[in-house]
């Protein structure tokens, strides 16, 4: 797929209804999406007869017969392997919600071309126009001789967990929901940096994650997998807790592995004392809530447009701080992690994306930021070209240590 911008009509300006001034005229977003972002490119020329007969009719037989008769060959001779099928439901676009399907489209269009630019990864959006669970995995295993790999997007908690299992019980090729993992990859990675800038390690550290939807449960499980001290998930109810009798099968499972200490209570009961922060769910978290956290603690606010706490306010309490948002120092972005993990697991053909290759590419992704380590730079930027081998080389190892590598 090309990362260029096509824009076809952008000349037009009658094109709105009533002919009124097309909205790209004072509003330089509409302008640049006008015709989408991505096109289809031939990687091969096509310039005279001899051309046409080899990447067609007759020549293109041969290599249908070999495939046919190898069917591994697939991966050899054609882009199946190096693709990847970016798939929605409209359910859970960024900040917006459900959307649906169409409106889903800009931003699934924008992830293939991150896929593309941060990692030399070509991907394919999807919007599909159904929620439910079975139909979502029925319709994308139907699709998935296309593709190395399918990353699914904004669909929103929890069928969000149920989609993603389903799949990779069916499918051998990685079945990664970015919302969940890549926010976890990313947070991973800026928090051993924190931990390292201030002479600790993780498991002495006590985290509270506020919000128990996709990335936070993602987070809790990948903090777990990687040793901290302990960790608390809260949601608008307060702390996920085993002694709650409201809680859905994925916070049950949640209760059991987070919480050592068994706090109760709301988010600024379980925030007193705590070494870190993290905010994946919106709202605004009292100062005085902040102020009672431990000395040198880490926040980690993420949401967007605005963070739960205000870097100026974090800034009054925290050693380091991050957000969700690229105006400020420490942003944790998905982008980071997504085109790695995915390019690394082409490069092997990966039938899976392991804990082990997402701890991996978390490790990789922090040591990009190497002696630089300050408070205002506890991850690097995902301008930094050094990122994204760093990450792909880290995974495509960690899959060939972990047994899922085919190549």
């Amino acid at each position: 797929m090309a990362a260029e911008i096509v824009n076809p009509r952008s000349e037009s300006k009658t094109d709105q209804e009533g002919g009124a001034e097309p909205l790209d005229s004072f509003d330089p977003a509409f302008a640049l999406h006008r015709g989408g972002k991505m096109a289809v490119q031939a990687t091969v020329p096509i310039r005279d007869k001899d051309d046409l007969s080899l990447a067609y009719t007759p020549g293109v037989a041969r290599v249908c017969t070999a495939i046919a008769e190898q069917p591994d060959l697939v991966n050899d001779y054609t882009w199946k392997s190096s693709v990847v099928a970016v798939v929605t439901d409209g359910t859970a676009v960024l900040g917006l919600g459900d959307i649906g399907p169409e409106a889903s489209l800009p931003v699934m269009e924008g992830k293939a071309i991150l896929f593309k630019q941060f990692g030399g990864v070509d991907a394919v959006p999807i919007a599909l126009d159904c929620t439910d669970v079975d139909e979502i995995v029925e319709t994308v295993v139907r699709l998935a001789p296309s593709f190395g790999g399918v990353n699914l997007e904004d669909i929103s908690a929890p069928r969000c967990f149920e989609i993603e299992r389903k799949l990779q019980e069916k499918l051998d090729i990685p079945i990664f929901h970015d919302d969940q993992h890549g926010t976890a990859v990313v947070t991973l990675a800026a928090l051993r940096n924190a931990a390292r800038l201030s002479g600790r390690e993780i498991g002495q550290l006590r985290a509270v994650i506020s919000g128990a939807g996709a990335a936070g449960v993602a987070i809790a499980k990948m903090l777990v997998e990687a040793g901290i001290g302990d960790v608390a998930v809260t949601d608008r109810k307060g702390v996920v807790s085993a002694d709650r009798d409201d809680l859905t099968q994925v916070k049950r499972e949640l209760a059991s592995f987070t919480n050592k200490a068994g706090l109760t209570g709301s988010l600024e009961d379980a925030l007193a004392g705590a070494d870190v922060f993290i905010g994946v769910s919106g709202g605004t978290v009292p100062e005085e809530a902040v102020a009672s956290m431990a000395e040198g603690a880490f926040v980690f606010a993420m949401a967007n447009p605005n963070p739960e706490v205000h870097p100026d306010v974090a800034h009054k309490y925290a050693a380091v701080v991050a957000t969700g948002r690229s105006d400020f120092p420490n942003q944790i972005n998905n982008v980071l992690a997504f085109p790695g993990i995915f390019a690394g697991a082409l490069q092997v053909r990966a039938t899976r994306i392991t804990e082990g290759m997402k701890i991996a590419a978390a490790e990789a992704l922090a040591a990009v930021v190497g002696d630089d380590l300050a408070a205002d730079y506890v991850i690097p930027s995902p301008f930094d070209e050094r990122v994204a081998p760093a990450v792909t080389a880290a995974v495509a190892a960690a899959a060939r240590a972990e047994g899922v590598a085919r190549r």
